[in-house]
């Protein structure tokens, strides 16, 4: 196995310890963060459901003002990466990651919330080739949480009116409405994700409020790419680099 290796991921000074054989984090984590930055009500405390190595707490902590801010883990691999990331950046007074199986939310952080994010396993089991490795199949497929589970959990920890942002792929759309509302979290926001203008969306992003009222807004879609192959403008916004000419 590759050992592992420590980028600089910018939004400031961050930088993340990652193992390639492992699961590193992609756009769909940067783009989570930022949707849920744009959050425009005080939050005092906030939770990312699988954490992963903590790159969800490490961007939100960057981008916004949140004073704590959890980091749930189950894989004691990730978890113990995640510890390192957050120590390593100084976060340690903001950023606390928690050995948690979402299962299984503990009774005191249950409605302590203002908001909860994820970026879940996206493959129902059963459903895709399984990756023969358990940090890779653990990221991808839904082993250890499905996705009512994570709504649950969002539902237990979040205050009423709080706010819940997921990222996920558009062919599951229908379950991902049916499962918010089953659980109490109106979808109030949605965005579609594309590769470039061309191309159909891949990810989507919701943003549902518990014991919201019914009404869903569909936003423009974020391109990634422009027509010549380079990032797109916003893109380069939510990463804070120059666009390229």
């Amino acid at each position: 196995m590759p050992p592992e290796r420590k980028d600089k991921i910018g939004f400031g000074n961050l930088t993340l310890i990652q193992k390639p054989g492992d699961f590193c984090y992609g756009v769909d984590a940067v783009i989570i963060s930022d949707f849920a930055a744009k959050c425009k009500k005080p939050i005092k405390k906030a939770a990312d459901m699988g954490t992963g190595t903590g790159i969800i707490p490490l961007i939100l902590s960057y981008k916004t003002q949140i004073p704590e801010i959890f980091g749930f883990e189950i894989q004691k691999d990730a978890l113990a990466l995640a510890k390192r990331n957050v120590s390593g950046n100084g976060l340690d007074n903001r950023i606390k990651i928690v050995d948690c199986d979402i299962k299984n939310i503990p009774g005191n952080l249950c409605g302590t919330m203002d908001m909860v994010v994820t970026n879940p396993p996206y493959v129902e089991v059963g459903s895709g080739l399984k990756n023969p490795d358990v940090p890779m199949a653990g990221a991808r497929h839904e082993i250890t949480a499905d996705m009512n589970d994570f709504f649950n959990a969002a539902a237990k920890l979040l205050k009423n009116k709080g706010d819940f942002y997921m990222v996920h792929r558009p062919s599951r759309l229908t379950d991902l409405l049916f499962f918010a509302r089953k659980n109490g979290l109106e979808p109030k926001e949605m965005r579609l994700v594309c590769p470039d203008k061309e191309k159909t969306a891949n990810i989507v992003m919701l943003h549902c409020t518990k014991g919201g009222g019914k009404e869903l807004k569909i936003l423009k879609p974020l391109f990634i790419y422009d027509m010549v192959g380079n990032y797109s403008r916003e893109i380069m916004e939510i990463y804070e680099r120059e666009c390229q000419k």
